[in-house]
């Protein structure tokens, strides 16, 4: 048995290396002369591990966090300068070294939470590591890889004209009305004439004779029956599909220059300066009466819940009434002309519109609620008419002096969509097809033009140029 003295221990070595090599003297001259070289050697045949080129690796986009760490006492600065620039490359120095040469030294394998956590590069547009090529901020977006959205086409030219004799020129009469059920109706002198839009067939409701004449139409909702406002004061029912007239209410003392139906209670407005209300369910001509104005009544519209009632004047007010009082709820007193263009929007509750004549030229919206003005728009020209869009959240108005146009409004921005002339008179009356796509706008120049302003509520897309109708012009009478 050998001796503790005697027994030689037997190392495998792999084949070129020796037991020299392993000697305690040559390793600690390694490291003594370390500190005079560029860099370790890279010389050695034989290695325990692969360590790749690391300057070529880009491993700061991986949000390593250089983050020091003391140095150990007796640790030798130049050493771990060395030892980092081998591991991590020459230009690692630059994203993690200390500014100053003192005290502390980064550790690149001290702990961080940011541990192989990507980090996106802010590289030029060109380089194949940008997440975009037109954008340089971290991360992709949807609108970065969607397209952008075409504006929308509206034809600037009228799909079909109809001439329509005797179609007055009087900014306070309402004289053109499309129903539920596709048909037209528009008032010429003294007769109402229906325009069915399904297949072009004119039919004559009605002759008032020559001692009176037409100064409003509007259909009921259903689109069966036609309220009439006469020059003398009168209110007369049409049933519009057998062209019999089914009853006359009286009440006002000159002319009915509008009319506006809610669900069952038809409201009608007068130059005597009375809204009353009607109700074709009882026996009287008039349930209510609204006192408010001090000038002829121009404009009259039912909010889309039925509630309240707004109604423009001559004396330059807006007011608006509920079913509680027999005093307007809101008495809006800003807009310096005649107020005969008013709508309520149909996407939001509360929310109405109205234009001012030529002496103020605006737009103005309100929350009814409180009363308080949203928003003001100075169009330049007298504002006529406006209507909303049911398919979309834009605004529709026809103008008068001095530029007789039409203007479609993108709500709230109230950016211009599209401007339409075409008309040579200033433009006093506009109705909306039922699909709420199309629009037909009189004038004084005694036509009425149609014009596709909307898109459907299913498939927005672009309008084209052609219509379901010609491009000729058609006599309506």
């Amino acid at each position: 048995m050998d001796s503790p003295q005697t027994r030689k221990t037997v190392l495998n070595l792999p084949t070129g290396m020796s037991e020299s090599t392993l000697r305690l003297d040559s390793l600690s001259s390694s490291f003594r002369g370390i500190s005079t070289l560029s860099s370790p050697s890279k010389t050695s045949t034989c290695s325990d591990r692969f360590i790749p080129c690391r300057s070529s690796s880009r491993l700061h986009q991986f949000g390593l966090n250089d983050k020091s760490s003391p140095v150990k006492d007796g640790g030798n600065e130049v050493y771990q300068r060395l030892l980092r620039s081998e591991l991590f490359g020459s230009d690692f120095d630059s994203f993690g070294s200390p500014a100053g040469g003192g005290g502390q030294v980064a550790s690149p394998i001290s702990p961080s939470k940011n541990m192989l956590r990507f980090k996106t590069e802010h590289s030029g547009p060109n380089s194949p590591y940008s997440p975009s090529i037109l954008r340089h901020d971290s991360g992709l977006s949807n609108e970065s890889c969607t397209p952008p959205k075409p504006p929308r086409k509206v034809p600037k030219t009228p799909h079909k004209v109809l001439d329509a004799p005797s179609l007055q020129d009087d900014f306070y009469l309402n004289l053109v009305d499309w129903s539920s059920q596709n048909v037209l109706a528009v008032g010429l002198g003294t007769s109402v004439y229906l325009w069915n839009a399904s297949n072009s067939k004119v039919t004559r409701l009605c002759d008032l004779g020559p001692n009176d004449g037409v100064c409003s139409v509007q259909w009921t909702k259903e689109g069966s029956y036609l309220s009439i406002g006469t020059n003398g004061g009168q209110v007369q029912i049409w049933d519009g599909t057998q062209c019999k007239k089914v009853r006359t209410m009286s009440g006002h003392q000159t002319r009915t220059g509008v009319l506006a139906w809610n669900s069952r209670i038809l409201a009608s407005g007068s130059r005597d300066r009375n809204i009353l209300q009607h109700d074709m369910r009882v026996s009287n001509d008039c349930i209510n009466k609204f006192v408010g104005h001090k000038s002829e009544v121009c404009g009259l519209k039912w909010s889309n819940d039925d509630r309240e009632l707004a109604s423009g004047g001559n004396d330059n007010q807006l007011l608006v009434w509920n079913q509680h009082s027999q005093q307007p709820a809101l008495r809006l007193t800003e807009h310096t002309a005649a107020v005969k263009a008013i709508a309520w929007s149909p996407h939001q509750s509360g929310l109405l519109a109205s234009g001012g004549g030529t002496a103020d030229r605006c737009i103005r919206f309100w929350n009814t609620a409180n009363g308080h003005q949203l928003n003001s728009v100075d169009t330049g020209s007298q504002v006529c008419n406006l209507a909303w869009s049911k398919n979309v959240n834009e605004i529709v108005s026809t103008h008068g002096y001095s530029q007789n146009q039409i203007m479609v409004w993108k709500y709230p921005s109230m950016s211009k969509v599209a401007t339409l002339t075409g008309h040579s008179m200033r433009v006093l009356y506009l109705a909306m097809s039922p699909d709420g796509q199309t629009i037909v706008t009189g004038a004084g120049d005694e036509t009425l033009r149609f014009w596709t302003v909307f898109p459907s509520v299913k498939t927005p897309t672009p309008c084209k140029e052609t219509g379901l109708w010609s491009l000729g012009r058609t006599q309506i009478r």
